[in-house]
């Protein structure tokens, strides 16, 4: 089972030590598997943040650059590995991937005109694309009075019972389908939430006090001009009245508890059930929030609130692991290959992540030594949003080790941080040689995941020889 939250920052489960947001539910699954403590997205918004976590690769081999940048039909995915392993993986919520335009004869086919496409090789159990429609008509048999534009109805969340949330309905669904299994199956469930609006469901809705939810990490007085610009975008600006950004922080953590509830329900119906014992779990996220860190709101830019997310993995097979915590840098792009080792499938060539399950086992190996993201903002001149500059410029990366974060731009700008000596990403690194060292590992990550889809074949007059890749 893969289970994505949309927008859970890493650092709001009670069981990673946050002071105020209690999770008791992710902490009882954390309690019976392993939690990832520093498990990282790989690029952001929802569509490049998942194209990364379905098909295992960075941003810099699948190119989906942002919401509505189509997925490439040559990469294998979750999905489709999953077919392969003998199941019929279905999809309750959404993936937001956009079909390949080459797959499509007619310009006027409605996959066109949406970023809201569904992964190939899902079968899908409930719908949640195209404005939820199928949870707006649910509300309406409820006798719920709700706006046509499903953004104004989550918005007023606050005013109908919590059983009647988004997260409640996808939980339902998702319940009502396991219930009725009588074979081995594959499900994606994919949450909304904590994604904005920032509007927690009925009682849940104030279960935060907005005096306590904490001061958010203040934007460093040295700048860059891409931080800069995005402080200015109202979309990302952290609003500017104190009592405004503590609800809004309010309601984020309120809507985390909320769908933390939700996954509480469905650990005990896979109890009652006798499916808690053979049931493969991993939670995720597309991606973090910024909730007013630096200034800004939502997902956006190189800062590790936006990219830090949750992750746990409980595999039934491993007891004598469960209740421990992994310190090592895990990230979005392991969860294909870890679950394809799960379902004794075979880790697709194309893959940049690694199995998890060495770390699952306890053993300690050989690991990465930093985690990896990028962003990409060429869709706001696309768009027609900001002007000016070559569109390739439009882009960073991060690289984010034990002591040092190194983000290096498309435009040939780089900002390097100092987190030994300041955590919060607020103090610039001043050794030149530190640096030096950053700048060179990027290089080499860069170099050693370029795209691999036939380079592990040679062909000869002795036959093919290598590593086949998957069949498009």
């Amino acid at each position: 089972m893969l289970i994505t939250l949309d927008q859970f920052r890493g650092d709001c489960l009670s069981s990673a030590g946050h002071p105020l947001v209690r999770t008791p539910n992710l902490d009882a699954l954390a309690a019976e598997g392993v939690r990832l403590a520093r498990h990282y997205s790989q690029a952001a918004p929802c569509g490049p943040g998942r194209a990364a976590l379905y098909t295992g690769t960075y941003q810099l081999s699948n190119r989906v650059v942002a919401n509505g940048t189509p997925l490439d039909a040559r990469f294998d995915n979750v999905a489709l590995a999953a077919r392969r392993g003998g199941y019929s993986p279905i999809l309750f919520g959404y993936t937001d991937q956009s079909i390949d335009p080459r797959l499509v004869a007619d310009r006027t086919d409605e996959r066109l005109y949406t970023y809201e496409g569904v992964l190939p090789g899902f079968d899908v159990g409930l719908d949640l694309r195209h404005n939820h429609e199928l949870w707006l008509t649910w509300l309406r048999d409820l006798g719920h009075e709700v706006d046509a534009n499903a953004y104004i109805t989550l918005r007023t969340e606050p005013t109908r019972p919590a059983e009647h949330s988004v997260s409640a309905f996808l939980t339902n669904e998702a319940m009502s389908w396991i219930g009725g299994q009588n074979q081995p199956w594959f499900a994606h469930l994919s949450y909304l939430r904590p994604h904005p609006p920032y509007a927690a469901a009925g009682t849940w809705s104030t279960f935060y006090d907005p005096d306590d939810v904490g001061e958010p990490i203040a934007p460093s007085p040295t700048g860059h001009p891409f931080h800069d610009a995005v402080r200015g975008h109202r979309e990302f600006a952290a609003p500017a009245d104190e009592a405004k950004l503590r609800k809004l922080r309010a309601q984020y953590y309120g809507m985390v508890s909320e769908v933390d509830s939700q996954l509480g329900r469905l650990w005990q119906m896979l109890r009652d059930s006798g499916q808690w014992d053979n049931t493969f779990i991993v939670v995720t996220a597309d991606h973090g929030e910024q909730l007013g860190d630096h200034g800004l709101i939502n997902k956006v830019g190189f800062f590790e609130s936006s990219y830090h997310v949750v992750g746990i993995v409980r595999d039934p097979a491993q007891a004598h692991t469960h209740g421990t915590t992994v310190r090592h840098f895990t990230e979005n792009v392991d969860i294909l290959p870890t679950l394809c080792t799960a379902m004794g499938v075979e880790i697709p060539a194309q893959a940049d992540g690694y199995a998890l399950q060495p770390l699952l086992q306890g053993v300690n190996t050989g690991w990465r030594e930093a985690a990896h993201w990028e962003f990409d903002w060429r869709d706001w001149y696309i768009n027609g949003l900001l002007e000016g500059g070559p569109l390739d410029q439009h882009n960073l990366a991060v690289l984010r080790n034990e002591h040092k974060a190194y983000v290096q731009f498309g435009d040939g700008s780089w900002r390097c941080f100092d987190l030994a000596a300041d955590p919060t990403w607020r103090t610039e690194a001043n050794d030149p040689a530190a640096i030096l060292v950053c700048a060179q590992a990027m290089l080499t990550w860069r170099s050693r995941h370029t795209d691999r889809t036939l380079t592990g074949l040679v062909l000869s007059a002795d036959g093919p020889r290598g590593r086949w890749p998957q069949m498009l």
